[in-house]
């Protein structure tokens, strides 16, 4: 490949192609929780332009185990001491952004977070539900290692390109705040999952999104990024619903899944440019695979689909108000320059009044 060749194409070649093969082989294998695997996959496909050896995967996998373990030993605190173990989750939280912020693994303390949240909530109703998620996070983070070394050998990144550059340091006064301000948009979602975890599960992935997106995000004109995602994520949603619906199968969904991934490829990497950061593509897509992934489950199981959407859609729409509200209230105030007083001497002092 020439040296000046532009690896935006490949890399969203991989983005889409591992987006729709991550998702094929989750509702394929008919895993548990098959939506986690897509979304696993866009995270690692959007942070990565490697591909990670089988000894590193394997790493990760335990890392990612140990990780969300740590949920567990939360489970006794939160049944017997609920308001002392919420309060001790929150502190847990910030930490774990501030970790990722401070110059840590951002995937690591990723999966902290989920473990935090989602195990630990689905453990306050049955251990077995959470074993059964941490299950779910290992199966998923392993089939999109794969998919994402698969992706690589297909589109290969050009040789000679030079790795990403680490991600700016923030002054530990910085990284404290918005790391406060991530755990306040995760930690109520987390709170509504305690009453069903199951139901609000998908409430929990849209939180940690959220906050991921938070951290990057300036308070100046975060409304229109943050539910502006949101809402394109749940039509793209409704139209993808409508366009499976004639044919329903799971090769037809890996199918509309590329083209929809591809689409939002596209905009992600500015090979069709917009106004709008990544971030917002990313959070579209993220919101997409949540919603559809979700209703898919809920016609096999037979329950009223649309009725679900349009409660989870409303959900999705509080928690992005809220995440906004957050944004605005933990942004420092930029106090307006003081103007300067001009004071103008006269030369010859104060003249007196002559008298008449």
């Amino acid at each position: 490949m020439p040296a000046d060749f532009d690896p935006r194409g490949q890399r969203a070649l991989r983005l889409g192609v591992g987006t729709a093969l991550c998702l094929a082989i989750g509702f394929g294998l008919d895993l548990p929780i098959p939506m986690v695997a897509p979304v696993l996959g866009v995270f690692l496909l959007a942070s990565m332009n490697r591909p990670l050896s089988l000894k590193a995967g394997l790493g990760l996998t335990l890392v990612v185990l140990f990780t969300t373990g740590s949920g567990l030993l939360l489970i006794p605190l939160l049944r017997y001491h609920p308001a002392s173990g919420v309060l001790l989750i929150a502190l847990c939280l910030f930490l774990a952004f501030r970790h990722g912020l401070r110059g840590g693994n951002n995937l690591v303390s990723t999966f902290l977070i989920i473990g935090l949240t989602m195990i630990s909530s689905a453990g306050t109703v049955d251990f077995g539900l959470a074993v059964t998620v941490i299950e779910a996070l290992a199966k998923g983070l392993l089939v999109a290692v794969l998919v994402l070394g698969c992706c690589h050998w297909l589109f290969p990144e050009p040789p000679g390109m030079p790795a990403p550059p680490p991600a700016p340091l923030l002054p530990a006064v910085e990284a404290s705040r918005m790391a406060l301000r991530a755990a306040l948009v995760v930690i109520p979602a987390f709170l509504l999952a305690l009453t069903d975890p199951l139901g609000y599960m998908p409430i929990i992935l849209k939180s940690v999104s959220l906050g991921r997106q938070s951290c990057v995000t300036a308070a100046h004109g975060a409304a229109r990024e943050i539910i502006g995602s949101t809402l394109l994520g749940g039509a793209l949603a409704i139209l993808f619903w409508c366009a499976l619906r004639p044919f329903v199968s799971l090769w037809m969904y890996f199918l509309w899944m590329l083209l929809f991934a591809l689409v939002a490829a596209r905009k992600l990497y500015r090979l069709s440019p917009t106004r709008y950061p990544p971030s917002f593509w990313l959070n579209t897509l993220v919101t997409l695979i949540i919603l559809l992934g979700q209703s898919v489950q809920d016609s096999v199981a037979g329950k009223d689909v649309y009725t679900a959407f349009a409660v989870r859609m409303g959900l999705f729409i509080a928690v992005t108000l809220y995440a906004c509200l957050m944004l605005q209230l933990l942004e420092p105030r930029r106090r307006a320059p003081r103007t300067p007083r001009i004071s103008i001497r006269r030369p010859f002092g104060r003249l007196k009044r002559s008298q008449p």
